[in-house]
């Protein structure tokens, strides 16, 4: 089969796979590596000493996986069905959602299925349809899992841009998809970049609760609530709590404030339709959980990640702010209950989160 015709085939492939669109990126990243040198420098990458670790491998495709000659990268839509159609738009309902103090705000991509597991098999169906034309094929499939420059790959192979809150941008479908790649020991002819459509926009860099957006395209990891909610495990910084609100694993705002993202696609997967315990949950709801209710509440799903002790910590910071929020009296108490009921036998970082919660209550209690 010839190039042009394996490409079209392998759309077809994608398509019925789910996948929005596909792209095929050169392995000659030797441009991005300053750029990421000059993150890990300036300590942008908090605690994932992970992107440290693997040094330059990031941005060398044949270090990462020998043999490698070209990438073939995959975009996959994700709004879950019941935030697309309405007529005030996706992102005014999510704004809503931020606004109502007693919420409990989860970003939308963790609302379903974990997408690590989602994309790798599609991935995976795609690579053994490819091998079964080709013959036998050296390769290897990531989403979001390995030293793996995705947003430089999506943006060579003509997925989007990288916006400036550094996120893959595409015009007809705004931020809101994962990116997965296949790396490849078969050249496959490079799809064409995609040009930049940003222009004067700063509105994600505005948006960001915690300036988190340190210029247009950088982001410092530390000031980051998907960073702070997910990724570090330690307390999170006084400074930082009263500015997280409610999000209570990760952060949609710089997404959410973006004009490219009102043409966001609805995912064609059921994986990603919000569970029912992530439809409009209180922040009381979520705080009531057990470890075991956690845990089969969060099965297959990216959130179980970060395992109980952090989402009680994360709950807790929420629940502080909402107390520093104009509540009634009667559910100001009930907040407040909940909190000093856990302060018995809990582990000396939550004790912590949860006496800075008590103490932003208009009458804070004595800890």
């Amino acid at each position: 089969m010839n190039p042009g015709a394996l490409m079209q085939q392998l759309r077809q492939w994608a398509g019925e796979l789910g996948f929005s669109q596909i792209g095929v990126a050169g392995i000659d990243l030797a441009t991005a590596e300053a750029g990421l040198l000059a993150w890990l420098a300036a300590g942008f990458h908090g605690e994932m000493h992970y992107m440290a670790s693997h040094g330059l491998k990031r941005a060398r495709p044949a270090e990462l996986v020998p043999g490698t000659v070209s990438v073939l990268t995959a975009r996959l839509d994700y709004l879950p069905a019941d935030v697309v159609d309405v007529p005030t738009g996706w992102q005014a309902i999510e704004w809503q959602g931020l606004a109502d103090p007693q919420r409990a705000q989860v970003s939308l991509y963790a609302r379903g299925r974990d997408y690590h597991k989602v994309m790798r098999q599609r991935l995976q169906k795609l690579a053994d349809k490819l091998a079964a034309v080709v013959g036998p094929l050296g390769h290897r499939v990531f989403t979001d899992s390995a030293p793996v420059l995705e947003v430089e790959l999506a943006s060579r192979s003509g997925l989007g841009w990288r916006g400036k809150h550094t996120l893959t941008l595409q015009r007809d479908a705004g931020s809101m998809f994962f990116l997965g790649e296949i790396y490849l020991d078969l050249a496959l002819p490079p799809t064409p970049a995609s040009s930049a459509h940003c222009g004067s926009c700063t509105a994600c860099i505005s948006a960001c609760p915690t300036q988190a957006i340190v210029a247009p395209y950088r982001v410092d990891a530390r000031r980051c609530i998907s960073y702070l909610t997910i990724e570090h495990d330690g307390a999170i910084p006084e400074a930082l709590r009263a500015l997280i609100g409610n999000r209570i694993y990760g952060c949609d705002d710089c997404q959410l404030a973006c004009p490219w993202n009102k043409f966001a696609q609805r995912s064609p997967l059921a994986d990603f339709d919000t569970r029912s315990a992530f439809k409009a949950p209180t922040l009381l709801q979520l705080w009531s959980w057990d470890e075991a209710t956690f845990l089969r509440q969060t099965e297959g799903s990216a959130i179980r990640r970060i395992g109980h002790a952090r989402w009680r910590r994360n709950l807790a910071v929420a629940m502080g702010n909402a107390l520093a929020a104009d509540l009634g009296a009667e559910e100001a108490a009930a907040l407040r209950a909940a909190l000093a009921s856990a302060l018995p036998g809990a582990s000396t970082l939550l004790a912590e989160h949860i006496g800075w919660a008590l103490q932003q209550s208009p009458a804070p209690w004595s800890v």
